[in-house]
């Protein structure tokens, strides 16, 4: 039988070994993407290691050249009005479907998720068939709806998931109460799960803001957002402030998934405060 003294240095090996294997995996997955940062501050002309030398060149050309500074104005112009259309289609599908007498919920919640699953290759050929007789190719109109049917399933998936463990003796509380369907939807619905529409609202912004296959098929030259104008880059001639705009996108990454752990942490406290 082996003594505790064995188990417990077994356990602590476990232990060892699955922290090296998750920071292998995490090194893995990251350094790909810290690669780039380095780079973003190369005085050379080349995407490669060693570097010539330190300097802020490529973030000058990037911020002030007038193509980039029209792509992020678009990315931030598409994807804010995306994601107003988004969150509020997603949060009306979710309140919706999260009613125990929606009839056929097991058609219709795969059918609102289907642009997560299907390929976007075959989403941006299915947008361009039906948008080109409806004059939307070309158009900011047209990139817009497309981003927001993209970003709705984030806010769909989102809010249903926070409305499954809500407390509908609130509701009924609210109504008794004798306040209007309404008022008990903005007075008490609403900020309950407010934390939950912020957080599809987030994803359904990034969303948008890294778009290229849609944009590719449906946007014209004047609809052009920053990961289409980096893969021009790419594609026509190697431009190093590619990597710098990466730099700043891996920032501005970060800074999203920051919010979305707060609003997390928000939700989970209201919930607790609500049990208790």
């Amino acid at each position: 039988m082996p003594t505790h003294e064995t188990r417990l240095v077994s356990t602590r090996l476990a232990l060892a070994g699955l922290r090296v294997h998750s920071a292998l995996v995490f090194f893995f997955l990251i350094a790909p993407i810290i690669a780039i940062v380095p780079l973003s501050f190369n005085s050379g002309s080349y995407f490669s290691y060693p570097m010539d030398g330190f300097s802020l060149r490529w973030y000058a050309q990037a911020f002030g050249s007038q193509n980039w500074q029209h792509a992020f104005a678009n990315s931030m112009g598409i994807g804010a009005a995306a994601t107003l259309i988004s969150t509020g289609l997603g949060t009306l599908a979710a309140l919706g479907l999260a009613r125990a007498d929606f009839p056929l919920r097991g058609l219709v919640m795969p059918l609102l998720i289907s642009p997560m699953i299907i390929p976007i290759v075959v989403v941006a050929a299915g947008f361009y068939l039906v948008f080109a007789p409806l004059g939307l190719v070309d158009s900011y109109a047209g990139v817009v709806l497309a981003h927001a049917a993209l970003g709705t399933p984030f806010v769909v998936i989102t809010v249903t998931a926070s409305l499954l463990s809500f407390d509908r003796s609130l509701l009924r509380a609210a109504a008794g109460l004798g306040a209007s369907q309404w008022t008990v939807f903005r007075r008490v619905t609403l900020p309950l799960i407010l934390p939950a529409v912020a957080t599809g609202s987030i994803f359904a912004f990034a969303t948008s803001f890294d778009e290229v296959i849609v944009i590719l098929f449906i946007g014209g030259p004047a609809q052009q957002t920053v990961p289409r104008r980096m893969w021009s880059g790419i594609r026509d001639q190697i431009d190093p402030s590619i990597l710098a705009v990466a730099t700043v996108l891996i920032v501005f990454a970060v800074a999203l998934f920051s919010s979305i752990n707060w609003l997390r942490s928000r939700a989970q406290a209201a919930s607790a405060a609500i049990d208790a």
